[in-house]
């Protein structure tokens, strides 16, 4: 008896199939359809403020825009980062001047938030794929940890501690995508978790 290989699905084939975009998103990486864990509190607090603050200093500019949740496709995957950065010019629009549905290129600065019990392997193994295909700057932000990994072509990665008993003493800003002008530190970055009265 002989049997017929399965082969590999493709990347136009997993764009196609309907549910690559109910909530969490599935990703196509290295062949294999992987589905996003289930935000939770802090990664949705974390995801919604960068995503807020990016705007309101780059979108006002028109210099870049962040999107949360977009997929994007290119170099053979489909991958949903937590928050993707475009500059203005590198959107894609519609023949009336709209913002596209479909982005098949790379975010110029990606954000990926870990979730608890999320493995790093994966969301690394993207990080680098969007390095390797024209993207700047990506951040790897470990709630639990109160850390942020940066990576940045041809550096070494770098990463950036909360220290959030200890408000006094100066942090280092983080590496931001060229022209957006803000000063963020880790510790900026972890006190937005924290939910005091008003």
């Amino acid at each position: 008896m002989t049997t017929t290989p399965i082969l590999p699905l493709s990347l136009d084939d997993f764009l196609r199939k309907p549910n690559i975009d109910e909530s969490p998103a599935w990703e196509y990486t290295n062949g294999e359809i992987i589905q996003k864990p289930m935000p939770q509190g802090q990664h949705s607090k974390l995801q919604y403020k960068l995503w807020e603050t990016i705007n309101e200093v780059a979108q006002t500019a028109n210099i870049a825009y962040s999107l949360p949740e977009l997929r994007c496709n290119f170099g053979n995957r489909s991958i949903v980062p937590d928050v993707s950065v475009f500059y203005w010019e590198r959107i894609p629009v519609t023949e009336a001047g709209d913002i596209a549905n479909q982005f098949n290129s790379f975010p110029d600065w990606t954000i990926e938030i870990i979730s608890p019990n999320q493995k790093s392997t994966k969301v690394i193994d993207n990080i680098l794929h969007c390095l390797e295909h024209g993207s700047q700057l990506s951040w790897l932000i470990d709630p639990d940890e109160k850390s942020i990994f940066v990576f940045q072509t041809q550096q070494t990665p770098r990463v950036y501690k909360a220290d959030l008993s200890n408000n006094e003493t100066p942090q280092e800003t983080l590496p931001i995508l060229d022209k957006i002008e803000l000063d963020l530190t880790a510790n900026k970055i972890f006190s937005w978790l924290q939910m005091k009265a008003k």
